[in-house]
């Protein structure tokens, strides 16, 4: 199996702008979509950030996949809130 990069323990996948958090062996992973970026400092970071709590079957269409959305400002506020919003459904699981 590959090593992935993990934050509280779950892996982060990126491709693109699109990074997945979460094991798509449970039932939900977070999707975060980099919207727009900004430069401070000749470093590139994001700006807008979609975050999508979704259903990890990929056999159903994204629209019946996706069970939240928001958009926050930094990547920071919004791996946060995804992370709230994953613990949360995962829990409800067991």
């Amino acid at each position: 199996m590959a090593e992935f990069l993990t934050y509280k323990g779950k892996p982060l996948v990126r491709c693109g702008n699109e990074i997945y958090y979460g094991d798509m062996s449970e039932k939900y992973v977070i999707k975060l979509e980099i919207l727009s970026t900004k430069k401070e400092n000749d470093i590139e970071s994001a700006d807008k950030v979609k975050v999508l709590l979704l259903l990890s079957d990929t056999e159903l269409d994204m629209k019946k996949r996706t069970i939240k959305t928001s958009e926050k400002t930094g990547l920071y506020e919004a791996m946060d809130i995804g992370a709230i919003w994953l613990e949360r459904e995962l829990k409800k699981e067991k």
